[in-house]
């Protein structure tokens, strides 16, 4: 192990001199995403809750059909503008984002005691708006079961007879598992930072000493093929490991500035959140240096195999975007498979859940061996004399 320990030293070192690479490598990816990350979340938390706190400004078609109703609307908050002359185009035009429309037939049917309608006019394709919709349909339902109520009883019945059956809500979401909601893509920001924190050494100390035809003088020494991939492997996973340390604790720093107060949620992010993901991703960090490093095996340029690594980068966007668009509940045999234990576990630590011994033990188990598996390949590959021939 001595050799070993040698090349990983002299990779470590090089490597430390490439400014570039170690700005991209321990600054650039840990750094950027939770910045990039806090930016979008306060832009977002800011518009929003400044649309729910600001008085509703909604154009209203037909107020002096139901006078009342406007009078009741009013006092809940409704700010009554002008009506456009045409309000389905004024909706698509973003000029309104949401209209109500009064027919002339609603004061008929209001005093004959049947059922009255208004028209909420809006587009549902625009998000910023989903808050006003919800918030003029909440008034507009709101004076309905006011209005059914006195109805009830001005005919001498109980107004609990409209409600035979009321379901009340008992959510058992605690505020740390509603502040995952907002930090539902940091699995995936962790296993990417530590992607790139090792891919551009594992491109330069195979594809890269190719280029500079500096691998064929390196395997003409008494070393062992399998002492220099394992040194050049630890290199490579001591520096993702490095950027996945840094991204980690740059996420709990930026958290703090992530103000869900107002929404009733919590961020913790802390050491013993911290000390999992880092016992969770250590074996696949070791997979995903084992898998750089083989497909750089593969270039003959540092550029090619730039090429060949940004395809693989896409790998780790799977397990994500499978659990956003299927959501499912965690199983055992979830954790055993690579990138979709990580995922799982480290979604389960931020809603603040126990993680037990087996599914910890299947994620580092399943992970590790998948690891063994490409360190087997990369080491055939590089008993290969090919390896060595530049181009």
């Amino acid at each position: 192990m001595h050799a070993a320990l040698t090349v990983f030293l002299k990779e470590v070192r090089e490597n430390l001199r490439d400014r570039r690479t170690l700005v991209n490598a321990l600054l650039t990816g840990p750094l950027l995403a939770p910045v990039m990350f806090v930016v979008l979340i306060n832009a977002q938390l800011h518009v929003e809750l400044g649309k729910a706190e600001k008085p509703l400004s909604v154009p209203v078609v037909g107020a002096a059909n139901a006078p009342n109703l406007v009078a009741a609307l009013r006092r809940m908050g409704m700010v009554v503008e002008p009506a456009p002359r045409d309000p389905e185009a004024a909706v698509r035009s973003q000029k309104a984002d949401v209209v109500l429309r009064i027919p002339a037939g609603y004061g008929a049917h209001w005093r004959k005691g049947e059922t009255a309608q208004v028209e909420l006019i809006y587009d549902s394709s625009h998000r910023d708006t989903q808050a006003q919709i919800a918030r003029l349909r909440d008034m507009v339902d709101g004076y309905a079961k006011v209005t059914g109520a006195q109805r009830l009883l001005a005919r001498g019945l109980s107004p609990a007879l409209a409600s035979p059956l009321v379901a009340a809500n008992r959510d058992q979401a605690t505020p740390q598992a509603r502040g995952a909601l907002i930090f539902s893509m940091l699995p995936y920001f962790f296993v990417l930072t530590a992607f790139l924190g090792g891919m551009y050494l594992a491109i330069d100390t195979t594809a890269g000493e190719r280029e500079r035809q500096s691998l064929e003088p390196l395997f003409a020494t008494p070393v062992a093929r399998r002492d220099i991939l394992i040194g050049k492997l630890g290199a490579t996973t001591a520096f993702a490991l490095a950027s996945l340390a840094l991204s980690i604790t740059a996420f709990a720093v930026a958290g703090r500035f992530v103000d869900t107060s107002r929404l009733d949620m919590v961020l913790s992010l802390g050491a013993h959140f911290a000390v999992f993901v880092m016992l969770l991703m250590l074996p696949l960090v070791v997979l995903l240096a084992a898998l750089q490093t083989l497909v750089a095996a593969f270039a003959r340029s540092y550029r090619e195999a730039q090429t060949y690594l940004s395809l693989l980068m896409l790998v780790p966007l799977l397990p994500s975007v499978l659990l956003i668009v299927v959501p499912v509940k965690a199983r055992l045999w979830m954790y055993a498979v690579p990138l979709l234990g990580q995922q799982v576990g480290i979604m389960q630590l931020e809603r603040g859940d126990a993680l037990g011994a087996l599914p910890v033990a299947a994620c580092l188990a399943g992970t590790a061996l998948a690891a063994l598996l490409a360190i087997l390949v990369t080491m055939r590959v590089y008993a290969s004399e090919r390896l060595a021939i530049s181009g």
